[in-house]
């Protein structure tokens, strides 16, 4: 076990940084990122990294110069934040070694019942027995997403600093705030970076590689009611709450999140709220393919249109934002990035395994901002969420795939 990686990433997940899309515009959207980003930035320091630097809103860059000559500059990222969705405090990791292929309990019965990972709801359990897994107390999250990938590229410049005769080109890290929230990639400094491409240590399985993400969009569908005493709203009230339901229901039923996977596009409602005189419902809409994508978002709109022809023009308004693109168009032209990650894995796993994203990274945002950027596994499993774990081997190869595509761009 490499104690050096196992030790950071304890370390990473002791601090709070849970984002909240309570605070749009405001960067970081917490200030206890802020926390970690100095730590990260002392520690990069610590470790002889140059040119450290940190902005005020928590981007930490630095560099780890060539020991040779002519080769494309690349950078490794990483984001700081965990997910709003679940409890990021307080976090009591276990260690489980030589794990059996037995259900996990997180936790003893207290009085509420034991909290338990079992391998027939979460059965990719079985693709790592043998392996040592770092659980939580089932109470938060675990925080690989993604301080698993913050340790992996920690400890790979620590690598390639400790083994001057792996050659290698300069290499750039960056650590963001606000991924989880969409916003990680927005004030990202791609020219001050100064990379030529760069990979984000930021997917789940070890050996997956990923450059295909969907393309996504968020709705607000807005319903205007009319409030009469019920007593007396015979042919006048108009419930805005019905006619969202009614909205909703209309929508294509299994194109939303339960019932689809691989490319298959969806709508997920992600929240319905109001009263009579109003009532608002939230959607993401996403899919891989863009002209789906579009038609998708012309569903919706035709829905609104359909239900004001039944109730009257302006009952409902669709204001529709598109979120990210697909960055498989960005990288398309440039195979080099995607070939030498698929070596470098296949070199560390035995084997490359290349899925699409079901969501959106901050490589898919900086594709677009002219820096093409690949997503890499970091080994953690189960996201947002108290089943949340990861495997120290999976880290291992991470942290090693981080090295090999280090040697092999200066190889090529």
């Amino acid at each position: 076990m490499n104690n050096e990686l196992t030790g950071r990433f304890l370390k990473y997940i002791s601090y709070d940084t849970q984002s909240s899309e309570d605070n749009e515009g405001i960067c970081p959207s917490t200030d206890k990122q802020l926390i970690l980003a100095h730590y990260l930035h002392d520690e990069l320091q610590a470790i002889g990294m140059q040119d450290v630097t940190m902005d005020r809103h928590g981007y930490v860059y630095a560099t780890l110069p060539a020991n040779t000559d002519n080769v494309a500059v690349i950078g490794f990222i990483a984001h700081m934040d965990t997910s709003p969705d679940c409890s990021g405090k307080d976090i009591h990791p276990r260690l489980i070694e030589n794990y059996d292929g037995k259900d996990i309990v997180l936790c003893e019965d207290t009085g509420n019942g034991e909290i338990v990972t079992r391998v027939r709801q979460f059965p990719e359990l079985l693709r790592h027995v043998g392996e040592d897994l770092i659980v939580t107390d089932g109470h938060t999250l675990l925080g690989a997403d993604d301080k698993a990938g913050i340790a992996e590229i920690m400890t790979a410049m620590t690598y390639l600093m400790a083994h001057p005769e792996i050659k290698h080109g300069k290499i750039r890290v960056a650590f963001n705030p606000d991924e989880e929230i969409g916003a990680g990639a927005h004030l990202f400094d791609v020219e001050h970076f100064g990379c030529q491409w760069a990979y984000t240590m930021d997917g789940s399985e070890a050996g997956e590689l990923e450059y295909e993400n969907f393309n996504a969009a968020s709705a607000k569908v807005t319903v205007k009611g009319l409030s009469v005493h019920p007593g007396y709203a015979k042919d006048k009230m108009r419930n805005a709450i019905l006619i969202a339901t009614e909205f909703a229901q209309q929508m294509p039923e299994n194109e939303v999140p339960e019932k689809t996977d691989g490319y298959q596009g969806f709508y997920h409602l992600m929240n319905i709220t109001g009263g009579v005189e109003e009532a608002t419902l939230s959607y993401i809409i996403r899919d891989h393919n863009r002209q789906m994508f579009e038609t998708r978002k012309k569903t919706l709109l035709d829905i609104a249109e359909r239900i004001n022809s039944k109730y009257g023009q302006g009952t409902v308004l669709a204001d529709i934002k598109d979120t990210y693109y697909n960055m498989e168009c960005q990288l398309r032209d440039k195979q080099h990035i995607t070939d030498i990650a698929k070596k470098a894995i296949e070199l560390t796993c035995g084997h490359c395994k290349v899925v699409p994203i079901r969501g959106g990274t901050d490589g898919a945002q900086l594709s677009f901002k002219g820096l093409p950027c690949p997503n890499i596994f970091a080994g953690g499993l189960n996201f947002h969420g108290p089943h949340e774990f990861v495997s120290v081997q999976s880290m291992e190869k991470a942290m090693m795939t981080i090295v090999e595509i280090c040697r092999l761009t200066a190889e090529a």
